[in-house]
């Protein structure tokens, strides 16, 4: 009952902070863990159907050469996304272990929960992400 009061009078005891922030960063982990799980098995996937995509490489038609290439091509295009998507959560992942999880790694601010909610992967805040895109910024090399 002492807690609720706390808190709703914005006096909230270190501890119970503490243990909020190592609440949500124990949530985002456990999201972006089960990224990684599932990008990981997007991609070993993708490498069995590229290397099926090889066997019956074989073919005579042209038509089917043609749709054999396509299909090779699309395959290494989803698995080159699929392993950058997986660089990106592995950092934040890092970043976690690090105690520099939700810091935009351009300015420094926090980067706010909603956009770490739908992007818990993210790098940059609203703003530098926004600058990013429009060329304002150079994006730093990934480390990887």
């Amino acid at each position: 009952m002492i807690h609720c009061l706390w808190l709703l009078a914005g006096l909230v005891p270190r501890e119970i902070a503490e243990t909020m922030d190592k609440r949500k960063l124990e949530h985002y982990r456990n999201l972006l863990e089960a990224r990684r799980l599932n990008l990981r098995t997007s991609v070993a996937r993708t490498e069995e159907d590229g290397r099926a995509a090889q066997v019956t490489d074989s073919a005579q038609d042209i038509v089917d050469r043609a749709s054999s290439s396509y299909q090779k091509e699309f395959l290494f295009a989803r698995s080159n996304s699929d392993r950058q998507f997986l660089q990106m959560v592995e950092h934040a992942l890092s970043n976690i272990a690090e105690g520099t999880y939700g810091e935009c790694e351009q300015c420094g601010d926090e980067i706010n929960e909603r956009r770490l909610e739908a992007v818990p992967w993210a790098r940059h805040c609203i703003s530098c992400q926004e600058k990013l895109e429009r060329g304002e910024l150079e994006q730093q090399a990934q480390e990887g």
